[in-house]
């Protein structure tokens, strides 16, 4: 079976710091970390290689230092790695990235496409379904559980508002899945060193035939006018004494600002 896990490199959310003037994202010097959904996407697809037999393969676009996320995820145990990286690439949106990783896909064949739910920067949960859009297959978001593969087909469950669904599709297939899928593994010293000397490839747009009216700026149609991080505001109020007290007290407030 080919597996297929699509990640992300995002920069550790503890450190992102933004222009002020500008209201851009300063990302250098600032650690960069593998989506943390997209572990559990690899995890899964360890997995069912492991249950299945078959080859994981995991791509990510991004600038050049992305080649970092890839070779952790070769050092988690995935069998081959690939950077689409191209300065053409540079401004895509979900939509462009969805596109480009489509096209990356379809040279490659794929069974199956695992993805995170959503990465930690944009959280807009899109490239996944976006991705399976452009390839025309099924798409299954949210999975918690994968019941089981076969080579023809996959049932897992699927979170919902309330409880879950059990949902079957023949392949190929696309999934995006949370953290409560299953715990990502620890790479091995021996590993580490190995992915460190292992060879990823990187594939620019010529390489991947897509249509550069499509990809970067010019083939993005959502536009980001502002980033800004909110005020810290010094007027909180704490309610403290029993339950009752707090909710008196809460009333109270709500009336003297005329919400209640």
């Amino acid at each position: 079976m080919k597996i297929i896990v699509c990640i992300k490199q995002v920069p550790d959310t503890t450190e992102v710091k933004i222009n002020p003037e500008t209201g851009i994202l300063l990302r250098e010097g600032v650690p960069s970390i593998i989506n943390p959904y997209d572990l559990h996407a690899i995890e899964a697809g360890l997995q069912i290689r492991e249950r299945v037999q078959g080859n994981v393969t995991v791509i990510t676009m991004g600038p050049p230092q992305a080649e970092t996320a890839l070779r952790d995820a070769l050092a988690m145990g995935a069998d081959d790695a690939i950077l689409l990286t191209d300065k053409a690439f540079a401004g895509s949106d979900t939509w462009a990235t969805s596109y480009v990783l489509s096209m990356a896909i379809k040279k490659l064949g794929a069974d199956l496409i695992i993805c995170g739910k959503q990465a930690i920067d944009g959280d807009t949960a899109q490239v996944g379904p976006e991705t399976a859009e452009f390839l025309d297959i099924p798409h299954i978001s949210y999975v918690r559980k994968i019941e089981e593969v076969t080579e023809n087909s996959v049932r897992v469950q699927r979170m919902m508002d309330e409880g879950y669904d059990i949902v079957e599709s023949s392949l190929p297939v696309l999934l995006t899945v949370l953290r409560e899928l299953n715990e990502p593994r620890l790479p091995s010293l021996k590993a580490k060193i190995a992915a460190k000397k292992a060879v990823i490839k990187k594939w620019a747009s010529s390489d991947i035939n897509v249509d550069n009216n499509k990809i970067g700026i010019k083939g993005s149609p959502t536009r980001v006018k502002n980033i800004f991080t909110p005020e810290a505001r010094a007027d909180r109020i704490i309610l403290n004494g029993t339950l009752e007290e707090q909710v008196d007290k809460l009333a109270k407030e709500l009336r003297e600002l005329k919400c209640l």
